[in-house]
């Protein structure tokens, strides 16, 4: 009898996850490759991309997968998804896919972004989520979005790459001369989960250090990418969460980053919770710490991101 259960419990969970799987990828409008001229630094040689237990590796052409918001609840807000993985790996069924849902029921329409990682290490993810910004910019109408509603979502190594688009929009590293570099890359604003900020602290997380810049990278560098040190008045509007449980990313980098919103003058929130260890995404589980979509929501209400955009503006 014990067999029997186990079997159609396995059964359960294998139905939920290709009735998951097919929801996806019936939602998904279109993927769309970020630089169809031809990848900048392109590696010939590096092997193909794989996926293995839902995370996606050695990413080599650079992708944004389109959700459109349903027609009868679009805003006209858009949000680029960063999932995280340390610069090593992007987590997408946990800080992706699940995130493309949750923001299509607010009527948001969502990009995920496939950026490079270790392979390339920096300054190819800066370049991709700044490429993807302009690029969702510079077809805002198409997408029915507003150019100036277009956000960044980012959990991790994903919520670092956020941070650094939205300090380092302007900086020479993240353009590659090509045509859109013309549009601007910064976010409207972020939204950043658990997040990896410093590159030189006892906090730090040093495997997304290490994937990103290498094991013994120059001082420029890790204070470069230490972007709590370039906040200004001028950075997007933010949105924190973090978790006193997370072991991987103390909390302290969230607060550092916050401290830097806020002493420049940027219109910040921060939720710091008890439980809930690092990773812990949209699950169900964690008492107050999994009501955070909810805040994040009404964050967002209230700067006007989910009401619906009354015309198309150009970028």
């Amino acid at each position: 009898m014990n067999h029997v259960r186990r079997f159609c419990a396995l059964l359960a969970l294998a139905s939920t996850a290709l009735s998951d799987a097919a929801t996806d990828a019936a939602s998904a409008h279109a993927v769309i490759p970020l630089w169809p001229e031809g990848v900048p630094g392109a590696q010939p040689n590096a092997g193909d991309e794989y996926v293995q237990d839902g995370r996606v590796y050695n990413v080599q052409a650079p992708t944004l997968t389109y959700f459109p918001a349903p027609a009868d609840k679009a805003v006209g807000t858009a949000a680029i998804v960063c999932p995280g993985g340390g610069y090593v790996r992007l987590a997408v069924t946990n800080e992706g896919n699940g995130m493309a849902r949750w923001l299509n029921s607010l009527g948001v329409s969502v990009f995920i972004l496939k950026y490079r990682l270790k392979e390339y290490g920096h300054p190819a993810p800066l370049r991709d989520v700044l490429r993807a910004v302009r690029l969702v910019r510079a077809r805002a109408a198409e997408f029915g979005v507003d150019p100036h509603r277009i956000g960044l979502f980012g959990s991790s190594a994903g919520g670092h790459l956020v941070a650094c688009a939205g300090t380092l929009y302007e900086h020479p590293d993240g353009k590659t001369g090509a045509p859109l570099d013309a549009i601007s890359g910064r976010p409207d604003f972020m939204v950043m989960q658990y997040a990896v900020v410093f590159m030189d602290d006892p906090a730090m997380h040093r495997g997304s250090r290490d994937a990103l810049l290498g094991k013994n990278p120059p001082p420029a560098l890790l204070d470069l990418l230490s972007v709590d040190r370039h906040v200004t008045k001028d950075t997007p509007p933010a949105f924190l969460v973090a978790s006193q449980e997370d072991t991987s990313v103390p909390l302290e980098n969230s607060l550092a980053f916050y401290r830097a919103l806020r002493a420049a003058g940027v219109p910040a929130e921060l939720h710091l919770y008890e439980k809930g260890p690092h990773g812990f995404g949209l699950r169900a589980g964690y008492g107050p710490t999994s009501e955070w979509p909810q805040r994040a929501a009404e964050w967002m209400r209230s700067h006007g991101w989910l009401t619906p955009a009354t015309k198309t503006v150009s970028p």
